[in-house]
């Protein structure tokens, strides 16, 4: 159970469907009353697999997140703590030693495509959203980060795309989108979007 002082936002979606960009325009106009958390620094630590096992782990399932960590973590800041988050290297599957110090405020931005189907996460949000956008758009989008940005090839994302990440879109991803208060489409100017999001988590 999260505090009465203490607000926490869920943003959920597919792979490269706009979350992290609407995070970071929330959190823009929210400023120093609110701090980010993701779910994305808690994919578990394969640092004992070999580069060719850690290639083939399924990375779109639930169970590749440590979400009882993610959990644990949420609840403190909820709570009105801070916590050292785990530091996670998308280029070699694993854990740095490293921690970030994340400080608790009134306001907690948290996004990841899996957030709404935990159901932990979903009874201590304030609000909770899904960006709804179609698999082609979202595919690019991926694909332009992951070579940008992961040290990936554009035939390892889109092998990865049809073997993993669309059927776990499908399975897990796309019908937590039942759970969300807001559901934002392509056709939304994010901008707008975030100053509705933050309006409202000022009147909760």
């Amino acid at each position: 159970m999260a505090s009465p002082d203490v607000q926490i936002c869920a943003i959920a979606g597919g792979s490269g469907a706009g979350k992290t960009t609407l995070a970071f325009k929330l959190l823009e106009r929210l400023g120093d009353q609110a701090s980010h958390h993701t779910i994305d620094w808690y994919y578990r630590d394969l640092s004992y697999l070999s580069p060719a096992e850690r290639a083939v782990v399924n990375f779109d399932h639930p169970d590749s997140l440590e979400v009882e960590l993610f959990a644990e973590h949420l609840a403190l800041l909820a709570n009105g703590h801070a916590i050292d988050a785990p530091i996670y290297d998308f280029a070699t599957h694993s854990r740095t030693t490293e921690t970030q110090h994340i400080e608790a405020r009134r306001c907690i931005v948290t996004e990841g495509i899996h957030l709404l189907g935990i159901s932990a996460v979903r009874d201590s949000c304030a609000l909770t959203v899904f960006v709804d956008v179609d698999a082609d758009v979202r595919l690019e989008r991926r694909t332009r980060r992951d070579v940008a940005e992961r040290g990936r090839t554009e035939a390892s994302v889109r092998e990865q795309w049809m073997t993993t990440v669309a059927p776990m879109h499908e399975q897990f991803v796309q019908p937590s989108c039942a759970y969300a208060d807001r559901v934002v489409t392509i056709d939304e100017d994010l901008d707008v979007v975030a100053s509705e999001l933050m309006e409202r988590l000022n009147q909760a």
